[in-house]
């Protein structure tokens, strides 16, 4: 879900206004979309630079925008101001080279960065519960980062009751 333009909000209004041939997207929230109609339409972007739909907030500094621009994937050679101009990543690997400056954008855009949804009827037991096993382990990992003992000798033993599920379908 998107969040409001203006505030943390979750948006419930999306504008699209089209001046002078270039359409521009506007996301907000009940309170603000009031405001907004209230103003005759007063903030849309008026440069090429806040248009880019996936425009980092926050981030005014002309030389930082130029450094973030530099960040090129060594895999698909797209940089990081070709994803925002497109809106589209190259490949995979481009989740690891951009994973600084995508963070933020995901949590804005999702309110997360960790897949919560459904799952596929169809797909296998097994690809589920190695999903499941490397939850835990990352989860394992930030406990014990957090010197949360007694929460990771829960998850160990979680995982470990996990593995010996998944080595015993692997040999029946």
């Amino acid at each position: 879900m998107k969040k409001c333009r203006r505030c943390s909000k979750p948006a419930t209004l999306h504008i699209t206004d089209i001046r002078e041939g270039v359409a521009h997207e506007l996301h907000l929230c009940e309170t603000c979309a009031h405001e907004y109609l209230n103003n005759a339409g007063s903030e849309l972007p008026q440069s090429a630079e806040e248009s880019e739909p996936f425009a980092l907030k926050g981030t005014e500094d002309p030389d930082e925008l130029e450094q973030l621009d530099q960040v090129v994937c060594q895999n698909c050679g797209i940089s990081f101001r070709e994803f925002r101009s497109q809106g589209r990543l190259g490949c995979p690997h481009d989740y690891i080279a951009f994973e600084a400056e995508l963070i933020p954008l995901l949590e804005n855009i999702h309110g997360d960065t960790q897949h919560c949804g459904k799952f596929p009827k169809r797909a296998p037991d097994a690809s589920q519960r190695q999903y499941r096993l490397i939850k835990l382990r990352n989860e394992l990992r930030n406990a014990v980062g957090q010197e949360d003992y007694e929460d990771a000798a829960r998850l160990r033993d979680e995982i470990q009751e996990l593995e010996q599920g998944i080595e015993g379908s692997e040999t029946e």
